[in-house]
C-alpha cells in the first residue's frame, strides 16, 4: 500500500472524528431522530428536515435497538414512523458519505449499507402493527424505512421514487422484493426509469396502502395513540375510516398518471432483457415509447443490467433473501464506478453528466453482471455476507 493511500485514509478518519464530534455536539441540542412512548405506542420522528430527514448510519443505529426494544415489550400496541418538517417522510441515505467514506477505504461504505437492511428486515418483520406516515418525499432509503410495514399512509404531498439507476446504483432497500409485488410490470418500470408518483397515485399503484390529507395527520396519530384495546382490527378499521373521508372530500384529484400507459409498461417493460426493452420501445415507436427510451438511455448502463436481474430474481425470493443479494449487489457497486461517477455527477459537481464506464448496455458483459450477484470475494476485507 502506496504512502499516499495511507496519508489519505488517516485525513478521512481524522475529518470523521471532527464530524462525529460536531455531529454530538449538533445533536446534543436537534437529536437526529426522536424516539417516545406514547401511551402503548412506539413513535419515531426522523428529525433532519433541513437535509430533508435523510438517513445516516447514526440514524440507523438509533432507531433498530429501539424498535427491538419495543417490539419486546409485551404493552407497544403499535410503532409509527413519521418525519420532521413538511417537505419530506425522508429523501434517502446519505450516499454521499458513503461513497466519500468509500474512496479513503474506510468501513463505513460497508457499515451503512449491511445495518440499513438489518433495520428494513426488522421493520418487514416486525411482530406489531407498523405505520409510516409517507407525508413528502419518499425515496430510497426512506422506502426502506416505509414499504415494508403493515401500513403507509400517503398524503397529497407525497413523493415517491427509486432513482437509482440515475446515480449508478440499483434499487435497495428491499427493492428487489416489494417492487415485483406491484403488479403487472409496474415495478420494473419505475426500477429502470426512476419515474415518480405523487399523492394518491402512491396509493394506486399499491406502495401506500391508505391515503390520507396531510393536515388531517396529527388528527390520526391522536387517535391511534389513544385507542383502547388496540388490536390490528381496530387500526386498520381507523385508518380505513380517514382514507374514505379523504377520498370523499377530495373526488377530483386525478388517481393515476399511468394508468392510460399501463398496457404499454405491463408489455414493453416485461421483456427478458434491458436490450430487450430498449427494442420493444423502439419498435413501438409511439412518442411515450420515445421518452421513456430517452430516460433509460440517461441511466447507468450496469445499474439497470444489474436492476433488471435483480427484479426478475426477486419475485420468487422472500424479504431476507432479497436483502441479501442487494448486499452483494451494493459491496460491488462500492468496488465499481459508476455508483461514485453517479453520484459525483448528480450530488457533488450536479452537472448531470455522468461518464458511465461501461457507456453501453452491449458493453456490459455477463459476467459483469454475474460478479454482483456472486459471494463476497474472501479478499474484501470490508464486508462479509449479511446474514439475516
Amino acid at each position: 500500500m502506496s504512502s499516499v493511500v495511507v496519508i489519505t485514509r488517516q485525513l478521512f478518519r481524522v475529518q470523521r472524528i471532527f464530524q462525529h464530534l460536531r455531529m454530538s455536539s449538533t445533536a446534543a441540542a436537534q437529536p437526529e431522530v426522536l424516539m417516545e412512548k406514547r401511551q402503548n405506542v412506539g413513535v419515531i420522528t426522523l428529525n433532519r428536515p433541513k437535509a430533508l430527514n435523510a438517513l445516516n448510519l447514526n440514524m440507523i443505529r438509533q432507531i433498530y435497538p429501539k424498535l427491538k426494544e419495543w417490539e419486546d415489550t409485551d404493552d407497544t400496541t403499535m410503532i409509527i414512523m413519521k418525519g420532521a418538517g413538511d417537505k419530506a417522510f425522508c429523501a434517502g441515505g446519505d450516499i454521499r458519505a458513503v461513497t466519500e467514506a468509500a474512496k479513503a477505504g474506510d468501513r463505513l461504505a460497508a457499515d451503512f449499507f449491511r445495518e440499513e437492511y438489518i433495520l428494513n428486515n426488522a421493520i418487514g418483520t416486525c411482530p406489531v402493527p407498523y405505520i409510516a406516515f409517507i407525508d413528502g418525499i419518499t425515496m430510497g432509503g426512506g422506502v426502506g424505512l416505509s414499504v415494508h410495514g403493515l401500513y403507509r399512509v400517503a398524503t397529497e404531498r407525497t413523493l415517491f421514487a427509486m432513482p437509482e439507476t440515475a446515480i449508478g446504483l440499483f434499487p435497495d432497500v428491499g427493492g428487489g422484493y416489494f417492487l415485483p409485488r406491484l403488479g403487472g410490470s409496474l415495478g420494473m418500470y419505475l426500477a429502470l426509469t426512476g419515474y415518480r408518483l405523487k399523492g394518491r397515485e402512491v396509493y394506486k399503484a399499491g406502495v401506500a396502502t391508505h391515503y390520507v390529507e396531510s393536515h388531517k395527520l396529527p388528527a390520526l396519530e391522536e387517535e391511534l395513540v389513544s385507542l383502547r384495546h388496540s388490536s390490528p382490527q381496530k387500526i386498520d378499521e381507523l385508518l380505513t375510516k380517514y382514507h374514505k373521508e379523504t377520498k370523499r372530500e377530495m373526488p377530483e384529484v386525478p388517481e393515476f398518471s399511468l394508468e392510460p400507459h399501463m398496457d404499454k409498461i405491463n408489455s414493453l417493460f416485461s421483456v427478458d432483457s434491458v436490450e430487450g426493452i430498449f427494442e420493444a420501445l423502439m419498435e413501438d415507436g409511439s412518442d411515450w415509447a420515445m421518452r421513456q427510451l430517452e430516460t433509460l438511455k440517461k441511466m447507468s448502463p450496469t445499474s439497470m443490467k444489474i436492476t433488471h436481474r435483480q427484479l426478475s430474481m426477486g419475485g420468487h425470493l422472500s424479504l431476507q433473501e432479497c436483502l441479501q443479494i442487494e448486499y452483494r449487489m451494493s459491496q460491488g457497486c462500492v468496488r465499481g464506478h459508476d455508483f461514485f461517477e453517479g453520484v459525483r455527477a448528480v450530488l457533488v459537481d450536479k452537472d448531470h453528466s455522468p461518464k458511465w464506464k461501461p457507456g453501453t448496455l452491449e458493453g456490459v458483459t455477463p459476467s459483469m453482471v454475474e460478479s454482483y450477484f456472486a459471494p463476497l470475494p474472501l479478499s474484501y476485507l470490508p464486508a462479509k455476507e449479511l446474514h439475516l
